[in-house]
């Protein structure tokens, strides 16, 4: 089983009061989870020893983007990455479409010693992705860092990291679609984290409808008629 296909990612949203700060709240749902054969992919804000700690007691694996917050483990893992030979495995993509075109090469590396140096348990490895994107005639890049608590094939951290923004981007895009969530404005007391918990939870009961007919679809049929609702919410009662 690839690591792309069973990923499990943190992203941002919004999170009940009730359990505190964000990290808190992905603690307490690492908790829950069955994590042996899956890998964890998260932002900067996961990549800490709290977290990386509580998916290894669970048997998993994780990929987590390595920023300033951890600022010495990112400095080691740019002095071990400036020392690869000519010849180290690589993988490349390359997508276009738009009048755009993104290659992206990933390299891993072990980082061996870091872990108990830097006490960061079950760190085995740093990979980077360096993104390359011309559009209009315009080139920029950006090179991400990860840790890595495996030491994966470089297709694969392609593969997984891939996995990781699809799942973001797709979630960010469905709830901007159906729900207007860019433009939301609730910001009172726990108001925009109950909407955004609301907002999701509707998501997950209509993706469970298996009648023909758009996510967004399904939604204002739902508004519309009694009739609809009630029959999603019937077929979820018999799940």
């Amino acid at each position: 089983m690839g690591a792309a296909q069973a990923v499990i990612t943190f992203n941002r949203t919004s999170f009940p009061t009730c359990y505190g700060t964000e990290l808190d709240a992905a603690l307490e749902v690492l908790g829950l989870i069955a994590l042996k054969g899956k890998v964890v992919t998260g932002d900067a804000l996961h990549c800490n020893r709290r977290t990386v700690a509580a998916i290894n007691a669970g048997g998993g694996d994780w990929c987590l983007a390595l920023k300033a917050n951890q600022d010495s483990l990112l400095s080691d893992a740019r002095a071990c990455l400036g020392k690869v030979r000519k010849d180290h495995p690589i993988a490349v993509t390359e997508d276009s479409g738009h009048g755009r075109k993104e290659t992206r090469r990933a390299i891993v590396i072990p980082a061996k010693g870091l872990a108990e140096h830097h006490d960061f348990p079950g760190l085995k490895a740093f990979g980077q992705i360096e993104a390359t994107r011309e559009i209009d005639g315009r080139i920029s890049s950006e090179a991400r860092i990860f840790a890595l608590s495996w030491l994966p094939a470089p297709e694969v951290l392609l593969a997984t990291v891939r996995a990781h923004w699809a799942i973001e981007n797709a979630l960010h895009w469905q709830l901007d679609v159906s729900f207007r969530e860019d433009a939301a404005r609730n910001r009172k007391d726990n108001g925009s984290a109950n909407i955004a918990i609301l907002r999701r939870r509707a998501l997950d009961v209509v993706r469970r409808d298996t009648s023909k007919g758009s996510l967004s679809m399904k939604l204002q049929r739902a508004g519309w008629g009694e009739a609809f609702l009630c029959s999603i919410l019937t077929g979820l009662a018999a799940d």
